[in-house]
């Protein structure tokens, strides 16, 4: 039998590279247009970094690629960035102005079960800010995962950023009596109230003195004032009708301090597109106070996004039009003795900055012309036994015109080729 990719895991065939590589394109376009800097980390990490503190929450440990190296050191494949970046945040913060606005795009890997928009093996678009407390870099943040999905083609209509606060639900079990064993105990089961019949989360919630009912009346108490400097700044930047407060979030991961959010469809069909929130006591913890600093972040992965680009014509038909072939200049070798000189134009043409293509082996002429088409070619410069002369020709519009090979390099140096 053939060997296939492992399940969870994917083949990138030319087409679905290019789907991938504009979706990359698109999140850094809009990161740096941001003054987002670019970073990234190993893809293997010492299993201690998610162990420590217990700080990424004991779902993540579940889920590790994890295995002892050649050299008896415990390590794994990294399931998410937020402790990798808080580990380099830590060893060279002193070296950054603050705030640090940093993103990054990169492969993460999370042994778990397979579904819809959930794989072991996924690309996620990642971006933090650190240094900076204030609810403007929240309102930053939010405004960012926004603009990421607007930049697809989505709007208000497509997708909603719901907003909580861990802050609030803190100080709420706090006065329940609830300690940080309970506390996360209730989060958690908050977590899946719209996944989980209540009679099974009021089990796993009798240990904390609460019920499914407490949990619901302190989501259903409204949006808590703590959120309105965030709801002003957005405004400002005319956002607020993509964003809806709602409690119910509460995030699975155990270091979120304050802001939290998930970002979902309309018409709630599938997981969350994107979600983060602010973790301050993360890389405190994590280099045992050698830096202490507030920091929020988020993540959006390209499973759910392509799910949602797909079920989504004008986005679709967007993403569609940038993958559309594309080529500066096909070289039709139109007699095989004059294969050297065109060779030479190829190089040229390369070395120009022009993307350019040629025929590897003899061709019928009228099949070149087929392949520039099929290929998305802009023009064809067509080298036969007119040589030293060759034919430019503009293939849209048929237009062509004959020039030696000096007059064609200057032409192609000068930039005046039609577009």
């Amino acid at each position: 039998m053939p060997i296939s990719a492992l399940p969870g895991f994917r083949d990138f065939f030319p087409e679905d590279c290019a789907r991938r590589n504009q979706i990359v394109s698109t999140w850094r376009s809009v990161a740096t247009r941001y003054g987002f800097q670019e970073f990234d980390g190993p893809v293997l990490e010492s299993t201690d970094l998610y162990r420590k503190k217990n700080d990424a929450g004991a779902e993540i440990l579940d889920q590790l690629y994890a295995f002892a190296d050649r050299g008896g050191r415990e390590v794994a494949l990294r399931p998410e960035m937020t402790p990798t970046l808080a580990r380099m945040v830590a060893a060279r913060e002193k070296h950054y102005r603050k705030p640090m606005k940093w993103f990054c795009v990169s492969n993460f890997f999370r042994h778990e079960r397979q579904q819809k928009g959930r794989l072991r093996e996924f690309l996620q678009f990642n971006a933090d800010i650190i240094g900076e407390s204030s609810p403007a870099a929240d309102a930053e943040i939010l405004s960012l995962a926004i603009d990421l999905l607007r930049a697809f083609g989505f709007t208000a209509e497509h997708f909603v950023v719901r907003l909580s606060d861990r802050a609030a639900w803190m100080d709420f079990l706090a006065s329940k009596g609830c300690d940080h064993a309970a506390s996360l105990t209730a989060l958690a089961c908050a977590d899946k109230l719209e996944r989980e019949h209540p009679d099974k989360l009021n089990a796993r919630l009798a240990p904390t003195g609460l019920t499914v009912e407490d949990l619901r009346t302190f989501i259903g108490q409204g949006s808590p004032q703590a959120f309105a400097p965030v709801m002003d700044a957005l405004a400002a930047r005319g956002l607020t009708g993509f964003v809806q407060p709602d409690l119910s979030i509460v995030r699975g991961l155990a270091y979120y301090t304050g802001v939290v959010f998930e970002v979902f469809d309309r018409s709630q069909t599938l997981r969350a597109l994107a979600g983060g929130g602010r973790y301050d006591g993360l890389i405190h913890g994590l280099s045992d106070g050698a830096a202490d600093l507030p920091a929020i972040g988020f993540g959006m992965g390209d499973v759910v996004l392509g799910h949602l680009i797909d079920e989504t014509p004008a986005a679709a038909q967007r993403l569609q039009a940038a993958l559309a072939p594309s080529l500066d200049i096909f070289v039709v070798i139109a007699d095989e003795a004059h294969r050297p000189e065109a060779l030479g134009i190829v190089q040229t043409c390369r070395e120009l900055g022009l993307s350019t293509d040629f025929p590897l082996k003899p061709v019928k002429t009228g099949k070149q012309f087929q392949e520039a088409e099929h290929l998305g070619a802009q023009h064809a410069i067509l080298v036969g036994q007119e040589w030293p002369l060759v034919k430019l020709k503009h293939l849209a519009t048929r237009a062509e015109e004959v020039l030696d090979r000096s007059a064609l390099v200057q032409k192609l140096k000068s930039c005046k080729l039609d577009s």
